[in-house]
């Protein structure tokens, strides 16, 4: 648990040097303009805070690693690996973003990114000697599915990155449910002990836990800040490479309810339009349609973060 509060002070410390010289480079987006009436006090809240917690973590663990207080592991490499490429991935974008107008990394563009990503993390993952397994323990399924497990490593990175970066539509919203997410899976990974740097994926939980909370203090409504993509995609995908390597892939969409329920607000929203010219939400992410009816922002992000928690516990009861 030290880990946790070493890596708040951190992040509050370089956060309070590093928004004002965000700030400074205007480093901010155009909103959305079905936001403009709801949002429009954010207009110059800069975006990229993803740096603020990934930096901090990153370094954390480079030093643990050099002066050898964790012990080195393929899977651990990974994480790390992960963790970093989805924040550079979403740095270019959000700086694309900021750069043309609100144009980043088109859809073809991120998805050879994120290609190169799962064909590099299914070779680590073969490497520390995993087997490329579907594996639901409720059901009784355990398929090995060879090669092809490099596409469902794509699959689960691309789904639960892309899901946070959905939610991430309030203040602290996303941030908040990442920081249950993570405590969780910081619980359950220490209670995997057959898998290699089990501790160390512990760790890298409740350190990212730790500066997400510091980061919270600034992206909190109102917000000095955003995560923007640097932040989401990382997040997101970080939690899918942790499922799968625990094997908690099937649990993952219990731990991350509410992430798993802005994504489907937006894919029935989509179904629905094209197929009977009908909105079934007034607007999706669904944060927006509580909104829409008048619902205000801290208290949309406090029943998220109850239903985070809620399922976060039943999740826990569940794996350990």
């Amino acid at each position: 648990m030290i880990i946790l509060f070493v890596s708040l002070l951190i992040t509050l410390i370089f956060s309070y040097f590093t928004i004002p010289l965000l700030k400074k480079l205007k480093a901010n987006q155009e909103l959305n303009r079905y936001l403009i009436d709801m949002h429009k006090n954010k207009s110059n809240t800069p975006t990229m805070g993803g740096i603020l917690f990934i930096l901090p973590v990153l370094v954390i663990f480079i030093i643990l690693l050099i002066s050898n207080k964790i012990d080195y592991s393929t899977n651990l490499i990974t994480l790390l690996f992960v963790f970093l490429s989805y924040g550079i991935i979403g740095f270019i974008d959000d700086f694309l973003i900021i750069k043309n107008n609100n144009k980043g990394l088109t859809v073809n563009q991120k998805l050879i990114l994120e290609i190169l990503v799962a064909i590099i993390c299914f070779y680590l993952f073969m490497l520390a000697e995993n087997e490329p397994l579907i594996w639901i323990h409720t059901l009784g399924i355990k398929k090995n599915i060879g090669f092809l497990y490099g596409i469902f490593i794509l699959l689960v990175l691309s789904a639960s990155s892309n899901a946070v970066n959905l939610t991430d539509g309030l203040d602290g919203l996303a941030c908040g449910l990442s920081i249950i997410a993570y405590l969780v899976f910081a619980c359950i990974s220490y209670n995997t002990g057959w898998l290699e740097g089990y501790k160390e994926i512990s760790l890298f939980c409740y350190a990212l836990a730790g500066s997400l909370i510091g980061f919270l203090v600034f992206n909190k409504n109102p917000a000095s800040i955003f995560m923007g993509d640097t932040g989401s995609l990382s997040l997101g995908a970080t939690l899918g490479i942790i499922a799968i390597l625990t094997r908690h892939e099937i649990l993952l969409l219990v731990i991350g309810l509410v992430f798993v329920i802005e994504t489907l607000s937006v894919i029935l929203q989509v179904i629905f339009y094209k197929s009977f010219k009908i909105r079934l939400f007034p607007m999706t992410p669904i944060h927006h349609t509580f909104e829409k009816k008048g619902m205000k922002e801290n208290d949309i992000v406090l029943l998220f973060y109850l239903i985070g928690i809620t399922s976060g516990i039943i999740s826990l009861l569940f794996a350990i």
